[in-house]
Formats: C-alpha cells, sequence, structure tokens
C-alpha cells in the first residue's frame, strides 16, 4: 500500500479492464487482471474503484450467482497482492453511455428502480449479500450503490423512472443502511453526478449527496458544456473538479466531511490529446488545493479497445494506460502529482454566498451550472486569486459554522467584480 501519512489525499483510478471492458466479467480472466494492476500500482495508486455488472451478478431477483461473486472475491484479492485497496460500486446500472438492467426491471417486467416494492426487494438482497460476501477482506474500503444510477431519474434519461426528491432520498437512505447493517466497518457512499448539483428537474439534490453516506462524492466532467462554453483548457474547465468540491462542502452538515472526488478525466476531444498531460496536472494541482479533500480516483485506468463498437468517441482514450499497458501522457502526469502531492491544504477565508431557496430540493441551483450567475462569480474570485469556498445562505450569519470552516469574508455573487485578491 502506497504510504501517504494520516490524513494525506488518496490517488487511485476507476479500474476499466485493457481486455474486454466491463464485459470481462462475462470471460473473468485473472491473468488479466494482474497485469493491469501492477500498471496501476505503478503510478503510485493506492485504490482502485471496481465494476461489477448488475444484470450478470443478480440476473434473477431471486439469484445472486455465486461464480459471479466468487470471481468479485478473485479481484479483491489480486489487488491486495499489489498493494491496492478496493471500492465496490454495486447497481451497475450505468458505464459510459450503456445501460446494463437487469431483464426483471425491463420491458415486460418494467418497474420504477427507485420506488417499486419489489425491486427494492430485490436490489437489498442484492446489496445485503454483496457486502458480506466483502466485509471480511481487509482491502476493501467499503462500498457506492451504483455509478452514476441516479441518471435514471434524470428527465434527459430515454426511459426516465420518475420519483419525487422524497423517494429519491428513501431509496438512498434504504439501501445504504442495508449495506452499513451488513458491512458496518465500510466507508460506504453513494456516486453522483453534476446533474444533482445543477438541475432543479433532478430529484436527486445537493444535500442528498452531501447529507447522506460516509462522504461526498463528486465527478468532474468538462463535457458538462464547461469546456463547449469557455474552451478545454479554460480556467473554468481546469478548475471544475475545486469548484464541484467546493460546492458539495457548503451542502454538509459537518464541516469536516470528507469529499471523494471520484472521476475526473481529459475528455477528447474537449481537452485536445496533446494537452491532456497539462490538464491533468493542473486540474489536480487545483483540486489538492482543497480542504478535507479524501481522494482523487482518476476516470480512467485503460482505454477502451476500439474493436469494441459504438462509445461515443470520448470514452475510447479516457486512460491512464492504453491497452497494451503503454503510459500516456495523462498516466505520467498523474503519476508525478501523485508522488508530490502536499499533505494538506491550507483553509480557504472566502466563500462565495449561494441561495437556492429552499436547501432540500434546491430549485435555484441552475446558478450554479456552467454558463449560471453563482458559477461565473465563483469563477471570477478564483481568477481572482481568492481561493473561494461555498456557503449556503442560512449560513450567512452562523458564526459557529463559519468559525468551524475558517470563514472570515462572505461574498455576495453581485460583488465578485468589484473585488480584487
Amino acid at each position: 500500500m502506497a504510504n501517504r501519512g494520516d490524513g494525506a489525499v488518496r490517488f487511485g483510478v476507476n479500474y476499466t479492464p485493457s481486455a474486454g471492458w466491463f464485459h470481462h466479467w462475462l470471460d473473468f480472466d485473472l491473468d488479466v487482471v494482474h497485469r493491469d494492476f501492477d500498471s496501476i500500482a505503478s503510478l503510485g495508486a493506492d485504490h482502485v474503484r471496481i465494476f461489477p455488472l448488475w444484470s450478470i451478478f443478480q440476473p434473477n431477483r431471486t439469484l445472486i450467482r455465486p461464480q459471479a461473486l466468487k470471481d468479485l472475491g478473485a479481484l479483491v484479492d489480486a489487488a491486495a497482492e499489489h498493494g491496492l485497496e478496493v471500492s465496490v460500486d454495486a447497481l451497475q446500472g450505468h458505464l459510459s453511455s450503456f445501460d446494463f438492467l437487469p431483464a426483471w426491471v425491463t420491458s415486460w417486467h418494467r418497474a420504477n428502480l427507485f420506488s417499486d416494492p419489489l425491486v427494492k426487494r430485490g436490489q437489498l438482497a442484492y446489496l445485503k449479500e454483496l457486502a458480506a460476501s466483502l466485509a471480511g477482506k481487509s482491502n476493501v474500503l467499503g462500498l457506492s450503490l451504483g455509478n452514476e444510477f441516479s441518471q435514471f431519474a434524470s428527465a434527459e434519461h430515454p426511459d426516465v423512472q420518475a420519483v419525487s426528491p422524497a423517494e429519491a432520498e428513501n431509496w438512498l437512505i434504504e439501501l445504504l443502511g442495508a449495506v452499513q447493517q451488513e458491512f458496518p466497518e465500510g466507508q460506504h457512499c453513494h456516486a453522483e453526478y453534476d446533474s444533482a448539483f445543477f438541475d432543479p428537474r433532478h430529484p436527486f439534490t445537493p444535500a442528498g449527496t452531501a447529507r447522506h453516506g460516509a462522504m461526498s462524492t463528486v465527478h468532474s466532467w468538462v463535457f458538462n458544456q464547461t469546456a463547449q462554453r469557455y474552451g478545454g483548457m479554460s480556467p473554468e474547465s481546469l478548475r471544475l473538479a475545486e469548484y464541484l468540491t467546493e460546492l458539495a462542502r457548503a451542502w454538509a452538515k459537518d464541516p469536516l466531511r470528507p469529499i471523494w472526488l471520484q472521476e475526473i478525466g481529459a475528455p477528447s476531444p474537449h481537452v485536445a490529446a496533446e494537452f491532456a498531460g497539462e490538464f491533468t496536472r493542473e486540474a489536480l494541482r487545483n483540486v489538492l488545493d482543497c480542504e478535507g479533500l479524501w481522494g482523487v480516483t482518476w476516470w480512467c485506468s485503460h482505454d477502451v479497445d476500439r474493436a469494441l463498437a459504438d462509445f461515443p468517441e470520448l470514452e475510447y482514450d479516457l486512460g491512464l494506460f492504453r491497452t497494451d499497458q503503454t503510459l500516456k501522457d495523462q498516466g505520467r502526469a498523474f503519476q508525478e502529482i501523485a508522488a508530490d502531492a502536499p499533505a494538506t491544504a491550507e483553509r480557504r477565508s472566502t466563500s462565495l454566498v449561494l441561495d437556492v431557496g429552499d436547501e432540500a430540493t434546491a430549485p435555484g441551483r441552475a446558478q450554479c451550472a456552467p454558463g449560471g450567475a453563482f458559477f461565473e462569480s465563483w469563477m471570477e474570485l478564483a481568477k481572482a486569486g481568492a481561493r473561494p469556498g461555498v456557503v449556503l445562505a442560512s449560513h450567512r450569519e452562523d458564526s459557529t459554522y463559519l468559525q468551524a470552516r475558517g470563514i472570515e469574508q462572505l461574498v455576495e455573487i453581485d460583488d465578485t467584480r468589484a473585488l480584487s485578491y
């Protein structure tokens, strides 16, 4: 295990097998896994995030395949041999534009993934068995409910699963509680993408992201209109992960709640290939300047083999390694940053005030998206050298809270252009 010292930021990768992508669960090959993990360990990484496909692990509501669990256990043990800890995402769910849902929730058996009692019963059974199978392994950090599973409830999904914010929160509470019961020592969380922070239609909210599970998670992708609007190497793109981390911090009840940058990548053509290394260095340096950052987990370890069809073009080349294990520019940059990361970040004494209306449902969160008034005001402060945090409007007069975060100056969005640092 890479030894970074107490409280130091963790560095890892989202594991994409070099052979077969996530379809490797159909033809599990431990030799390939060892070869991939050997490359990953050479980066100075100390953990991997791994993705069992839900449709393979639980093809029927009452069948959780023993062989699939055995393969997962072998992968976790292989990670330990290479000094890597493991976080396991459960309900896959959604990966790289593809959805992997078991047949018992689709078409003739279609039922709501978040509110149907029978579906939840199946999900709970799977999560409990998965958690129990992993609880005894010392290198398992914990489980995440699933990779961006809430995208199934997005208004943009072609087969949207309508759910209210209250139902979404109940789903989080119930499923996380089941995992915690079976694996009480683990750091369990749920993996949200930026619609939770940016889209007022989305039933999964910033409050849910920051107030359930052991830590908050952030997925930073500049193809979310940041690169399109400002440019792939713009300050806005290079600071997006930093911005999302500070946004997540504002919603936490505990000022010291850890935040995990669970996904970040350099997607081409939004970030030109010749700038991928520079993007990696600068984006990681910026986010490492955030207090309370638990870890950085790059998406992804290996490129997608171009023999596999129908991926969006940007998905093929996101790896730190090519499929033949050769290291790419962004891989070298990641390796350099991981080897020389600061142990801690200084506190942020200046914060921008965010008023989204009702903080449980955040109807005003569109202002936080790229192009929004709050987004642009925060970026103006950052470019001026202010190192801004974010404070919810309800904490404006809360001196105890502000002191706990070390905040000495609050700035309203209308005032940012008049300030200099």
